[in-house]
């Protein structure tokens, strides 16, 4: 009896797994391709949704919100394209809430994760890609913040040989992101890091550190002055004292640079300008920049022409900082502070931001620069 129980115990098991394994094979068969880019660059979403009433896909490559269609399967979808070779982010918005694609694994890491990345690719590698060449380290850190209080993070990348030339020290780059990103922007979307190494690789550009940090700070109630004073006494008190503890840094201004797009272009601006004596290139992307600038900053363009190396400033036309970044370069020019300034096309977009960020990397750190002008 018990022999037979195990006999009928052992088959019925089998039964199950079978329906299991069937199921699962099923289940594996209906798995959506979400985004689907077909070898026109068109790119197809799809979610599945069976109880949603109306779903919409916004990607930055086509206007507004695009309305998708539900098959009998409860899938929605929609073609749209051809895209330009590029790197964009998309969400959907079902019955009015805002959701990244649950299929993709590329997400827009930021302040919130409701969007997602798709990628593409042209016939020949971008200049952000990842390549087949030597790739330098991006080393993650956490600190704890003295001028603010509170724990924080900050990526720094080191370029490929940094390990085997421990005779060399390097210069260095601060590299800022904008509001509505933290230290993981600008290689996250920004692929700073590859474009570094590429860079390297082509021989464009000198051997640098590369600091992305944390620009997001707390503001209290009762805190007066410029709202990116918080992080002016983080970047100079922690930040800075921490990769020089922790790597092989050259000393002096004309070995550490500070760019940033958009609000980290408004705090370069601000702290670059305020700390001449600390930083001896500057670059402003789509920068958010002060309608009138502070006494302190206008008397230091004034010492611009001594104290910096370069100033660089990029910004697209239909950006809508356009205006503000416009009126700084007339100030510029009535002041005869030597500059390079780029309008481009496009908008406020990370299309722009990792262009500028390739344009500028080659200027850094070079000999004494040429192609400045007033």
């Amino acid at each position: 009896m018990k022999v037979k129980l195990n006999f009928h115990l052992f088959f019925s098991v089998l039964f199950i797994l079978a329906v299991v394994s069937t199921s699962q094979a099923q289940q594996r068969a209906r798995r959506l391709v979400s985004p689907e880019i077909h070898p026109d660059r068109r790119v197809t979403f799809r979610l599945r949704a069976p109880q949603a009433r109306q779903v919409n896909v916004s990607v930055e490559f086509a206007p507004g919100q695009q309305t998708m269609k539900k098959d009998d399967a409860g899938v929605w979808s929609i073609t749209l394209g051809p895209a330009q070779t590029d790197i964009y982010s998309y969400s959907f918005r079902v019955d009015g809430l805002q959701i990244a694609d649950p299929v993709n694994p590329c997400l827009k890491i930021g302040l919130s994760s409701n969007t997602s990345l798709l990628e593409v690719a042209g016939d020949t590698p971008r200049f952000y890609e990842e390549q087949n060449v030597p790739h330098g380290v991006v080393h993650t850190h956490r600190y704890h913040s003295q001028a603010l209080g509170i724990n924080r993070g900050v990526y720094v990348y080191t370029p490929p040989d940094y390990e085997k030339n421990t005779n060399v020290k390097y210069p260095v780059f601060y590299l800022l992101h904008g509001a509505g990103d933290d230290e993981r922007g600008w290689t996250n979307e920004g692929r700073a890091h590859f474009i570094m190494d590429n860079l390297l690789a082509q021989g464009k550009a000198k051997p640098m550190i590369i600091v992305m940090p944390n620009g997001q700070t707390p503001r209290t109630p009762n805190q007066s002055g410029s709202r990116y004073a918080g992080f002016e006494q983080d970047l100079l008190n922690d930040i800075i004292p921490l990769v020089e503890r922790h790597y092989r840094v050259a000393s002096g201004p004309e070995n550490r640079a500070l760019a940033g797009l958009s609000m980290g272009g408004g705090q370069t601006q601000e702290i670059g300008f305020k700390h001449l004596d600390k930083f001896g290139w500057i670059g402003l992307f789509s920068a958010a920049l002060r309608s009138e600038l502070p006494e302190v900053q206008l008397a230091a363009l004034d010492q611009a022409n001594e104290k910096l190396k370069l100033l660089w400033i990029g910004i697209g036309r239909d950006d809508f900082l356009l205006d503000a970044n416009q009126k700084f370069l007339a100030l510029l020019q009535q002041k005869k502070v030597k500059h390079i300034a780029q309008i481009t096309e496009g908008g406020h977009t990370w299309r722009n931001w990792r262009s500028y960020l390739h344009e500028l990397i080659p200027q850094l750190f070079a000999g004494e620069h040429e192609t400045l002008r007033k």
